[in-house]
């Protein structure tokens, strides 16, 4: 009776990955070939090693003894009384050539030895002799030679021994033997040892930092008291169950929510405690801390984590009870979850993740707008994939709702800020997705107020700034009359209401709007145009309920006047249908309206303008806002936050969220001047988490390469080679190939899909231009044309939108010829690509901070099992040491997080910001309080009636930043001197009366954040 093969396409996938992975190594080690053209150091890259003259070329540089190593080894930590002995095993083979170009590999030489090693002889070599015989019986050469060579050393942690298998033949005389060792292995049994203990890694409760042995130029491979070299050491990562406690999970599901909101919540709310109690009780952490051996800072840190989980537990109760209590918050809750109801059907799910549901309740009352509350930056802290958008998007929903039910019928109730374009571009279709669902139910309920709608924000060519016709602007980029040019602006992939793609883009000349409008007569949505809006000046006249955008546009507070809507109140709203909002009027805008030509007089306002500005602000990704841009973001934030605050009275809350962060605190005070927290906090360990562990399938396998002898354009050459080899022989023959594996071959279009498209990410430019000049020449064991794509920041946004909807809708269906199947990528697909088919990854070089390679890999495994190469240039320092504990990086990659630095009291970033800072305060303060303000001349009139008084524009900027005296007085004294300087210039006779206030200024305003990665100034010295 044979056995049933395998029907499910998970467990397929598993077997495939686990079959792909193993055929990689084995063609780089040689283990399949017998008989090849061409020299065997050409093609075979792993499990070799050189003669030891090839070391000693290098001298004294390790670095360059790892890339083409002459030994492998075990480094173990001793115990128990000298001597020690044990029993190594070592095998390998060699490859002769047996006629011109033709090489045959010999059969294995396989050894094993009986060693004993003692202290009074700390180095000593073992089997010389009986190499030395079998090399010379198999090749007729006295030159090759091998030992095990043993050292004992003395180190503050105890006594170590390093066991290694060594190469020791002389130099390649060109005879017909490869003096090279191959499929080389060493095994080691019998030997009494302790563990190692990470010493990158702090002591702590949570992780165990035991290390059984070391490799040297290798992995290590355990089984109780046998240790194995590997070639490519293996990590794996489980995708996680979403709910950790024994008793089964509460059920969330959206209808019953919904139903009866408190029930739910106070169901979740019990099982919490009830939890903690099991894992966080004192009488738990002693008895663990006996158990595991504590010591008193371990046991302390245990202890505030307890604390830490009860006021987690408190504030998840705390919203519970304000669902009770509160009828308009209850039901604006209820009225979210029955659109998510209708999201979810969409997109496949049907109820919150527990971790999802505890994060709502606990951030309930913020909606509550409490100034206590808004002094703390909430971050919903979880793995990638693990659906933290879709908890926010929850959260602004209700508050969306909450907004319409108390009176606030139009205006921004949260403004989302993405670090990177691709992000935007991602998120921007889920937002949009659950304003209209949202809408849908609005309308159904009769609920009051503008629709629900979105705007993207981002300008920098990705969409239109404005939009104006040749003759009404010279620089105009975008004319409404090009029937190109609405096209070019597509960023819907689908209808939100229907789902359907047939969307259409046209220029309404009548309400000056560029239209996303869907063509499916069955759409829900009965009206011309979605309400998405693209073009920032649309933007600000309909203050969508949530803005989605870049960061990079939250300097136009300091060059737009109409950027007041995200701070306060508009000026009014113009008679005129469609038109929307006015702004304070100027020569280009005499009445304040937007639209070209309006001449219309703007009405007041038809409700409470301190409603209109963000309930919330949202930062996505918040450990990309470092360095550079951090320092530069934390101006902006200020003046964001002290607008809002002077124009309205209360400043916005700060949600963020991220999958990889470290020294948080101070990154939310350097950023925001606030006080932080995350949620969920920390398990007690990971394998004991409430609201995630680790589950029983496979998300992501990861292989560590160290390449021998070979360059990483070689290798990735090599690898894709494989892998495009591998995927077409299941597509030419998915009968065989399935048969052999176990696998339905039923399944075999969908593996095919599904791991038919391999991404190559590399850290630099340089890495995977160098990637796609060899692989034009170098692919060419693949049957048939292998199509490339690049993702990078050259890629046009464009371009970036119709490759991920290639790759998520049509790619899958298309014949495999006209597929996708090379993508090489840089650091900006490392965040928001989430397309299920992406598999396969190849990365060149470990990334430069551990933060980016969790995210860089996490953008395969999304749905399926993925297979992650990771290249080490192993000369350098930080890939070697990575590759030594390979296993340890990615099991507990977030204790690897570095902490991000930023610093928000550089006195050359305020150089940058003073302008900007400023001018948000001149636009959106002094600006409403008389019309075209923003000349000279009548900023001037300001100045002279005493409306705008200098030594208080100073001591506001001073306050916005957050200076202190005493700590501060040189930056304190630099915006002085900056502003003094800069009311002079606007004062003087000679500045044209109708300059505008922005170009007075010697560094003008930033048009963009990142801005200041431009100033560098290179001076070159010409020699005499």
């Amino acid at each position: 009776m044979t056995d049933q093969p395998i029907t499910d396409l998970e467990a397929a996938a598993e077997v495939f990955v686990g079959w792909m992975g193993e055929r990689v190594v084995a063609r780089a080690r040689g283990d399949d070939q017998l008989v090849i053209s061409g020299r065997p150091s050409d093609r075979f890259w792993l499990g070799r090693l050189a003669p030891t003259h090839i070391a000693a070329g290098s001298g004294s540089d390790l670095r360059m003894e790892r890339l083409e190593p002459c030994e492998i080894g075990l480094r173990f930590r001793l115990v128990g009384p000298s001597p020690w002995g044990f029993e190594a095993r070592v095998s390998f083979v060699l490859w002769q050539r047996t006629a011109p170009g033709t090489w045959t590999k010999r059969p294995a030489i396989e050894h094993a030895l009986s060693i004993t090693v003692d202290p009074a002889n700390p180095r000593s070599f073992h089997g010389v002799d009986r190499f030395a015989q079998s090399l010379a019986a198999a090749t007729g050469r006295s030159d090759l030679g091998a030992e095990i060579a043993c050292e004992l050393s003395q180190t503050p942690d105890g006594l170590e021994l390093l066991v290694s298998f060594v190469n020791t033949s002389s130099l390649d005389d060109g005879t017909a033997t490869d003096p090279r060792f191959y499929q080389c292995s060493l095994a080691v049994e019998g030997l009494m040892t302790e563990p190692f203990e990470l010493d990158s890694l702090e002591d702590t409760f949570r992780y165990d930092r035991r290390v059984a042995a070391y490799g040297v130029n290798c992995g290590v491979e355990v089984h109780g008291g046998l240790f194995l070299t590997r070639d490519a050491p293996e990590a794996a990562k489980l995708r996680p169950d979403y709910w950790g406690a024994s008793e089964e999970p509460p059920d969330l599901a959206f209808s019953r929510v919904a139903a009866d909101p408190v029930a739910v919540a106070g169901n979740l709310a019990d099982r919490v405690r009830r939890w903690g109690s099991e894992h966080w009780s004192t009488d738990v952490l002693d008895a663990r801390a006996t158990d595991e051996g504590w010591t008193e800072p371990m046991r302390a840190l245990a202890l505030d984590s307890a604390n830490a989980f009860g006021v987690e537990l408190s504030r998840i109760e705390a919203g519970r009870d304000l669902l009770a209590s509160d009828p308009v918050v209850r039901r604006a809750f209820t009225l979210m979850n029955e659109a998510m109801i209708a999201v979810g059907v969409r997109k496949g799910y049907d109820g919150w993740r527990p971790f999802q549901f505890g994060f709502l309740l606990a951030n309930l009352s913020s909606l509550l707008e409490d100034a206590t509350d808004a002094d703390i930056v909430d971050i919903v802290w979880f793995a990638t994939g693990g659906g933290k958008t879709e908890t926010y998007l929850g959260l602004l929903t209700t508050a969306a709702f909450r907004d319409r039910l108390r009176g606030k019928t139009s205006g921004i109730t949260a403004w989302s800020r993405f670090p990177l374009r691709m992000l935007s571009l991602q998120q921007m279709q889920r937002f949009a997705d659950a304003m209209a669902a949202a809408e849908m139910v609005r309308r159904r309920e009769g609920i009051g107020g503008d629709p629900f709608s979105v705007g993207f924000l981002v300008g920098n060519d990705a969409s239109p700034n404005r939009i104006r016709r040749p003759e009404q602007e010279s620089s105009n980029k975008y004319d409404p009359d090009d029937p190109s040019m609405p096209a070019r602006f597509r960023m819907l992939q689908q209808c939100p209401f229907c789902g359907s793609d047939a969307i259409a883009m046209k220029f309404d000349f009548d309400v000056w709007h560029l239209d996303h409008r869907c063509c499916n007569t069955d759409c829900p949505w009965r009206e011309r145009a979605l309400p998405f809006h693209v073009v920032d000046e649309e933007v600000f006249r309909v203050l969508p309920t949530v803005v989605v955008g870049t960061l990079d546009k939250a300097a136009s507070i300091g060059m737009q006047q109409a950027m007041r809507g995200l701070v306060g109140a508009p000026r009014g709203l113009c008679p005129t249908a469609g038109h929307g909002f006015t702004y304070n009027p100027s020569g280009k805008i005499p009445t304040g309206c937007l639209v070209p030509d309006c001449s219309a007089t703007p009405l007041p306002l038809p409700f409470d303008g301190n409603l209109a500005p963000p309930t919330y602000r949202l930062q996505d990704e918040l450990h990309l806002l470092r360095d550079a841009l951090g320092a530069v973001d934390a101006h902006y934030e200020a003046a964001l936050d002290d607008l809002q605050r002077e124009i309205t009275g209360r400043a916005p809350k700060i949600l963020a969220s991220s999958a990889t962060l470290s020294g948080y605190e101070k990154q939310a005070e350097v950023l925001y001047r606030r006080a932080s927290r995350v949620f969920p906090q920390a398990p007690p360990s990971p394998r004991e988490g409430l609201w995630s562990r680790p589950g029983t399938k496979l998300m992501r396998r990861f292989l560590a390469i160290a390449p021998r002898g070979a360059t990483i354009e070689f290798v990735v050459d090599r690898l894709i080679n494989e892998l495009q080899c591998a995927v077409r022989e299941l597509h030419s023959d998915p009968d065989a190939l399935c048969g052999s594996l176990g696998i339905d071959p039923v399944l075999a279009p969908q593996l095919l899909s599904i791991y038919g498209t391999d991404v190559v990410f590399g850290n630099t430019l340089r890495d995977l231009d160098a990637v796609v000049r060899s692989s034009g020449t170098q692919l060419v064991d693949i049957p048939g044309s292998v199509n490339q794509q690049s993702l990078t920041g050259r890629t046009g946004f464009e371009s970036v939108s119709q490759i991920l909807d290639k790759l998520q809708k049509t790619d899958q269906f298309a014949p495999f010829e006209e597929r996708i199947h090379v993508i090489t990528a840089s650091s900006m697909m490392s965040h928001g690509v989430d397309v299920d088919r992406l598999n396969i990854m190849i990365v060149l070089g470990l990334p430069l901070t551990t933060a980016e390679f969790i995210q860089a890999t996490a953008r395969v495994g999304r749905k399926w099992p993925a297979l992650v190469f990771i290249i080490h240039k192993i000369g350098r320092e930080r890939d070697a040491s990575v590759y030594r504990s390979f296993e340890k990086f990615v099991e507990q990659g977030d204790r690897f997080v570095e902490p991000i630095p930023i610093t928000g009291r550089s006195r050359r970033v305020l150089e940058r910001t003073l302008s900007g800072v400023e001018m948000g305060r001149l636009l959106h303060v002094h600006g409403p309080r008389e019309p075209r303000f923003t000349t000279a001349a009548n900023a001037r009139q300001a100045m002279s009636r005493g409306d705008l008084v200098v030594d208080q524009e100073i001591d506001s900027v001073v306050d916005y930043l957050g200076y202190n005296a005493e700590r501060e007085a040189e930056h304190i004294g630099d915006v002085r001197d900056g502003l003094e300087r800069y009311f002079d210039r606007l004062g003087a006779p000679t500045t044209k009366s109708t300059e505008w206030i922005g170009n007075v200024w010697r560094n003008k305003p930033m048009m963009s954040l990142r801005d200041v990665e431009d100033q560098v100034t290179v001076h070159l010295r010409r020699e005499p």
